[in-house]
C-alpha cells in the first residue's frame, strides 16, 4: 500500500501519484456464513479488504471486532484496511495490529487531536489515516495529512451498507486532491459508501485512489466480472 520509497542514503522520497485506482470490497457486505469462499471469489481481482469496525457508540451499530479479522487474516494476504467507527480508536490499535491489520483509519469527529492515534498506529506497523463524515469539512483533516497514509471521504452517513453515495462527496474528493497535490504530499484519497458501478468513475475523476465497495460487489451475482466492470469504466479516468 505504501508508495513512499528510499534513496541509497535512506532519505525518504515521494514516489509517482497511482496510475490506476485500488478497489477495496467491504466485507460487512459479504454473506458471513460463507466468509472465506467470498473472501476467495474476489481475492485475485481486488487490491485489498476493508473492514468495518463498529462500536454500537460512535455510529448506531455494532460490526467487526479483532477475532473477525484475525479470521480473515488467516483466509489472505490481501491488505486488511481497517476502517474503526469507533468512539477512542486509540485505545484499540494494538489488538487491531495484533489482529492482523495492515491499516487502520479513525475518525476526525472521534479523534479531535488525532496525533496521538496516527503515531501510536505507525508505532506498531499500522498505515494510519483519517476519516471525515459527510457533515465535516476537508480543513479538519488538512494539519494531518502528512501524518496519513489515507484520508478516507465518507460518502454516505457511517453505520450502516447499502446506503445511496451522496453527490456533494464528489467536491470534497476534488478539494482534497487539490490540497494533496499542490503540498506535493502521498497521503491516497479513499472513497467509502455507496460506491458502484454507476459512482466509482465520478469519484475517481474527481481525484480518488481507492475505492471501497461493498454491496456493489459482494450483492453482485458474479462478484469477480463485477469487479472486472468496474475496472473497465474506471480505465477513461486513470492518470498517464
Amino acid at each position: 500500500m505504501t508508495r513512499e520509497t528510499s534513496t541509497p542514503e535512506g532519505v525518504r522520497t515521494l514516489a509517482p501519484m497511482r496510475s490506476s485506482a485500488l478497489i477495496a470490497p467491504s466485507i460487512l457486505a459479504a454473506d458471513f456464513a460463507h466468509l472465506g469462499d467470498e473472501i476467495d471469489r474476489v481475492a485475485s481481482v481486488v487490491d485489498l479488504l476493508h473492514i468495518d469496525v463498529m462500536d454500537g457508540h460512535f455510529v448506531p451499530n455494532i460490526s467487526l471486532g479483532p477475532p473477525v479479522i484475525a479470521s480473515v487474516r488467516k483466509q489472505t494476504d490481501l491488505f486488511l484496511d481497517c476502517h474503526c467507527m469507533i468512539t477512542d480508536p486509540l485505545r484499540y490499535v494494538d489488538a487491531i495490529r495484533e489482529a492482523g491489520a495492515d491499516g487502520m483509519t479513525a475518525h476526525i469527529e472521534a479523534v479531535p487531536d488525532p496525533i496521538p492515534f496516527l503515531d501510536s498506529a505507525l508505532d506498531v506497523g499500522l498505515e494510519p489515516g483519517l476519516v471525515i463524515n459527510p457533515p465535516t469539512p476537508v480543513e479538519a483533516v488538512v494539519p494531518y495529512l502528512d501524518r496519513c497514509s489515507k484520508v478516507v471521504v465518507m460518502s454516505v452517513h457511517p453505520g450502516f451498507g447499502g446506503q445511496a453515495f451522496l453527490p456533494e462527496s464528489i467536491r470534497k474528493i476534488a478539494e482534497l486532491r487539490e490540497i494533496i497535490d499542490s503540498g506535493g504530499l502521498r497521503t491516497d484519497i479513499e472513497v467509502d459508501g455507496g460506491v458502484d458501478l454507476q459512482t466509482a468513475k465520478p469519484a475517481r475523476d474527481a481525484g480518488a485512489d481507492i475505492l471501497v465497495a461493498g454491496t456493489a460487489v459482494f450483492g453482485a451475482v458474479d462478484p469477480p466480472t463485477t469487479v472486472g466492470d468496474m475496472r473497465t469504466k474506471l480505465e477513461s479516468s486513470e492518470r498517464p
